[in-house]
Order: structure tokens, then C-alpha cells, then sequence
């Protein structure tokens, strides 16, 4: 089992005003304590932009970096993603899964809009194109706030292209997907994976809108694994028996008030239920 970390588990986010952001140095420095040798990139600005410079940084703690995170508009009919998209990818390492988000393109997680035929047809599209013309593994996460949330949206992703997933056992439950369901499925889909245990109580309150995405968070929607109510050992059993070879990845979203939060022990308790698994 390939287990890697991220760096919104110590609550640093793309998203502008998402709580206090914890230098590099420090979440780095507490990933290597934890025994992990491998994250996700973390947004820009996060980790050096130049491969070298970033390789030589996490190399100094026993890192590596196996995937990264990238809000992409899919839906718009007057926006080709491609070149946006090869040059951020550009950076990336070889081997590196690149997570994408069908972005709404406007800030947060808190609203989107809905999509039209239209809308409909070019993000498949764009999605086809991109998965033929991009030399690198790539996935979509489906994710609270972007255009392919529901469990309907991801159905329709599943029957309309070919893109692999990345299975976000959080962000599917909390916009109506079983996850073990989707395991069980369409394990031959799942290319990467974020494990994410979740309160199911608050999940059902982000769905009928009487919370929003940031306040569930700053909620505690988000548990170690093991401690909320994702069926995170069946999910790892049926991606096992299908197979399954890529990375796990650690994410329990948070958004923290100061410097003196201690986001490592959330990681660190998630880390001994895997080990439990095993």
C-alpha cells in the first residue's frame, strides 16, 4: 500500500482566505516525522515552481512528490484548457498523477453553477481531448463546488469519456456517491486516490444547504480515518482485490486559526488505522 500525504492536511489551500497558511518548511518537516515519503504538490506558491529546485527541497526530507491538484474550466465553449493545462503540467514530475478539478472558474467551494447542454457536451469533450493529447497519467476528481459534484454528474462522466478518476472518498460521499459503491463498479476507473474519512450528519447538511463547504470544514466534516462514517477498510479491501497499485493519498481537509494548530496528529491517527489494515 503506497501511502502519501498532502498538504491541505495541514491546512494549506489554493482557496484565498482559507485560514492560516503553515510554511513549507514546517509541513515538510512534520510529513518526514510521520514516517511518509511522498506528497501531492500543494497549490502554487506552496512548493518551489522549478522541478530541480522542488526535488532538491523535498529530497532534504525523504520526499517525493507523486501527484498534484489542478483546477481546470472544462465546461466553457470559449475556453481551450489545453495549453493552460500543458503548462502547468509542465513541471510536474514524470510519474506524477495530475489531479483535475472541473473548476467553475470563480474562487471557493461555497456556490456553482449549473451546467447547460452545452456546457455539458464541451466538458466531455475537453475531457477526450485531454486525456488523448496529454503525455501523463491524468485524472478527474470529482469535488464539493466544482461542476462534477453529484452523484449524477459523476454517473454521467463515467458513461460520456474515458478519464480515469481519482476516488475521493470524502468529496464523493458529501456530494451523494458511495464510494465502496463506486469501488465495486468501476474499480477499472480508479486511477489515484485521496482517503478522507467524513462525518456523515454534516455531509447531509452540505447537500441541503444549510452548510456550506467552508463552514462544514471549519466544522470538522473531516475525522481520521476510522472516525467518521466513510467504509474506509472495505473501500481499501475492494481497490485491493481489484488490483488496484497507485497511491493513497491523506487528505483531511482543514482550515486552521493559528500557527499553534496541530494538524500532525489528524495525519498521524489516520496513519495508524491504515496500519491496522494491513
Amino acid at each position: 500500500m503506497r501511502i502519501a500525504a498532502a498538504p491541505i492536511s495541514w491546512g494549506v489551500c489554493e482557496v484565498p482566505g482559507w485560514g492560516h497558511q503553515l510554511p513549507a518548511e514546517r509541513v515538510l518537516t512534520e510529513m518526514a516525522e510521520l514516517g511518509l515519503t511522498a506528497t501531492e504538490l500543494g497549490p502554487d506558491g506552496f512548493l518551489p515552481a522549478d522541478p530541480g529546485h522542488r526535488a532538491r527541497l523535498l529530497g532534504r526530507y525523504d520526499l517525493r512528490a507523486v501527484g498534484g491538484f489542478v483546477p481546470v474550466v472544462l465546461h466553457d465553449p470559449a475556453h481551450d484548457p489545453l495549453p493552460g493545462l500543458r503548462a502547468a503540467l509542465a513541471s510536474f514530475e514524470d510519474e506524477a498523477v495530475a489531479v483535475l478539478a472541473a473548476a467553475t472558474g470563480v474562487d471557493g467551494y461555497d456556490t456553482r453553477p449549473a451546467l447547460d447542454a452545452e456546457g455539458w457536451r464541451t466538458l466531455l469533450t475537453n475531457l477526450e481531448r485531454i486525456r488523448h493529447e496529454t503525455a501523463r497519467p491524468v485524472t478527474l476528481h470529482p469535488h464539493v463546488g466544482t461542476m462534477i459534484e453529484t452523484g449524477e454528474e459523476v454517473d454521467r462522466i463515467l458513461d460520456g469519456c474515458g478519464v480515469a478518476l481519482c476516488l475521493d472518498t470524502g468529496h464523493l460521499l458529501i456530494g451523494g456517491t458511495d464510494p465502496l459503491d463506486l469501488v465495486r463498479r468501476a474499480s477499472g476507473r480508479i486511477a489515484h486516490v485521496h482517503l478522507k474519512d467524513v462525518e456523515a450528519a454534516l455531509a447531509e447538511r452540505v447537500r441541503s444547504g444549510a452548510l456550506t463547504y467552508t463552514q462544514a470544514v471549519r466544522t470538522g466534516i473531516y475525522r481520521p480515518l476510522g472516525e467518521g462514517d466513510v467504509d474506509v477498510a472495505g473501500i481499501v479491501t475492494g481497490l485491493t482485490a481489484a488490483g488496484y497499485s497507485g497511491w493513497y493519498v491523506l487528505e483531511q481537509d482543514v482550515v486552521l486559526d493559528s500557527e499553534d494548530a496541530n494538524p500532525m496528529e489528524n495525519v498521524r491517527a489516520s496513519l495508524a488505522y491504515l496500519g491496522g489494515l494491513r
